[in-house]
């Protein structure tokens, strides 16, 4: 099924919790924890997802179709609990999306004359 690029639109600006969990999946599947610990080693540590907040956020972005649970999964011993994730073509489109919102903020503001400031 096609991604309609409105609905995508009316999702903007994402959440950064939600952006974050699209870039964890971007590359693999993943579980839970392993988002967290995805979004926290690619944060340096600026960025870290209480298992309430991370629940949270995956519920609603399974309800929005950004990301799909994985239901073949090898069970081993410490995996039979845990449920996998997976980007959509649509969570996939929005992420897209929202790095291009975010890259034109970036220009504007390069534009006029502002840098991140150093330490």
């Amino acid at each position: 099924m096609p991604v309609n690029r409105a609905d995508v639109d009316s999702l903007l600006p994402l959440p950064p919790a939600t952006f974050h969990i699209l870039l964890a999946l971007a590359d693999q599947e993943r579980h839970g924890y392993a988002i967290i610990k995805d979004v926290e080693e690619r944060t340096g540590g600026d960025l870290r997802l209480s298992a309430g907040t991370l629940y949270r956020s995956i519920a609603r972005m399974v309800d929005q179709r950004l990301i799909a649970e994985v239901h073949k999964r090898s069970a081993g011993p410490n995996e039979e609990r845990r449920r996998y994730y997976r980007l959509t073509p649509y969570g996939t489109a929005a992420a897209r999306a929202e790095m291009a919102r975010l890259s034109q903020l970036v220009r504007l503001a390069r534009a006029r004359g502002l840098t991140p400031e150093t330490a």
